[in-house]
This record gives structure tokens, sequence and C-alpha cells, in this order.
């Protein structure tokens, strides 16, 4: 039963997240042989404020 995690910085609509779980679903299924079924997809999403680079947070790069 394959649980995957994606990270991504808040802003892509509903439409993208669908498809984002739906080709990674794929993606496992076909990689691993696990039915669909059993797949799970979690996204997390950040603000630019809850992630930094270099030492400075993303919202400071504007």
């Amino acid at each position: 039963m394959p649980y995957v995690t994606v990270k991504m910085l808040e802003g892509r609509s509903d439409d993208q997240k669908k498809a984002l779980v739906e080709k990674v679903t794929d993606a496992v299924s076909e990689t691993t042989g696990a039915p669909k079924e059993r797949i799970t997809v979690f996204i997390e999403e950040m603000t630019k404020n809850h992630y930094g680079v270099a030492g400075k947070r993303l919202s400071d790069q504007e």
C-alpha cells in the first residue's frame, strides 16, 4: 500500500492538483505494480513564508 507525499508551494488550481494525483497514482502503479485502489497521495501545500532557501524565506525575496 504505497503512500506518496507531495510538498509544494500553494497556488495551484484544483484542476492541477487533480491531474497531479492522477499522474502520480499512475506512475506509482506502473513502477511498483501496486493496484491504483491501494495508492494514497497526500498534497501538502506551504505558504512562501513557511519555506526558506539559503537562510531566507521565499516571501522575503519578492
